[in-house]
């Protein structure tokens, strides 16, 4: 079955102004972690989480084709999105830069096949590593949730290039 569409016609803007539309969307922020083989822990700041299905229950987020961490994440056969709570900007900020451990001094605890779950989150959900899907610039990741908590709270949100929380 064919699933692409005819080319869209020509577009009446740039880049810069395709951001900016976008940001216009208020998302919710996650942090995705994972354990590699020799146990150290890997983790990414990713606002592109969306659900997918019920039944079964499936969720999607995707990364830039070009990021470093795209082999560790594709390769693992599990990984947890944690949904930040209002208050943990630092652990988005923390888990967006590069060249230092963002676990360091990072309170959590590790689901039944071994995952860091970061305490303090709005929800998190431990997934197979069920399927990817190279799109453009990024490769969309779909999980098929094993395990999930919720912690009612407000969550941490981004908009306009702003954090912000739910009411």
């Amino acid at each position: 079955m064919n699933t692409r569409s005819p080319r869209a016609t020509e577009r009446g803007f740039d880049t810069a102004h395709f951001r900016q539309a976008l940001s216009q969307f208020a998302t919710g922020v996650t942090v995705i972690t994972t354990r590699l083989a020799d146990g150290s822990f890997r983790g990414l700041t990713a606002s592109s989480f969306n659900s997918v299905s019920l039944d079964p229950p499936l969720v999607l987020w995707s990364l830039g084709a070009r990021a470093n961490s795209l082999p560790i994440f594709s390769g693992n056969s599990h990984y947890v999105i944690n949904v930040l709570a209002a208050g943990q900007e630092e652990l988005a900020l923390r888990f967006s830069r590069r060249g230092e451990d963002p676990f360091a001094g990072v309170d959590y605890l590790l689901s039944r096949t071994g995952q860091p779950i970061l305490k303090g989150a709005v929800a998190w959900f431990e997934c197979h590593n069920r399927s990817r899907y190279p799109e453009g610039d990024h490769v969309i990741f779909v999980g098929e949730v094993e395990e999930c908590e919720v912690e009612p709270q407000p969550a941490l949100l981004f908009h306009g290039g702003r954090f912000g929380v739910t009411p």
